[in-house]
């Protein structure tokens, strides 16, 4: 996914090299995944990674996040790409009451949004006290 996002429509001399991430991504694409997610929250942990791939803040705080993520932590994991899917982004704000902003985290359990972070603070999550 994110060779898509970094790399597209390079030749092989320009192509950044590939991002490997230890969190297993879902892309967010339409608004009616967002009902499935909100199903889902029912029995497990949601994670939405909401990144702006023109944003050097939204780049940096994306790899620290996914450095310091706990692997130990069963929370499935989505990604949205502003830029592209922007109507999706908003209907999420509305569906888990947060204003928008980029780069933004939302953890999801019980179709609410239990905690949310934008900008660096998304790095002060503590995932630990909140996922049980």
């Amino acid at each position: 996914m994110f060779k898509n996002i970094f790399g597209k429509n390079k030749d092989k001399s320009e192509q950044k090299e590939e991002i490997v991430s230890k969190i297993n991504w879902k892309p967010l694409t339409s608004i009616e995944e967002i009902n499935k997610i909100k199903a889902a929250s029912k029995n497990e942990y949601i994670g939405v990674f909401k990144h702006s791939t023109r944003c050097s803040i939204s780049r940096t705080v994306l790899k620290r996040f996914e450095d310091s993520f706990p692997e130990s932590l069963n929370i499935t994991m989505y990604y949205i790409d502003l830029l592209n899917y922007r109507d999706v982004s908003s209907e999420i704000g509305l569906a888990f009451q947060v204003i928008h902003q980029s780069p933004q985290f939302l953890l999801i359990r019980d179709e609410n949004a239990i905690a949310h972070a934008s900008h660096y603070d998304i790095l002060d999550i503590n995932f630990n006290n909140l996922v049980k």
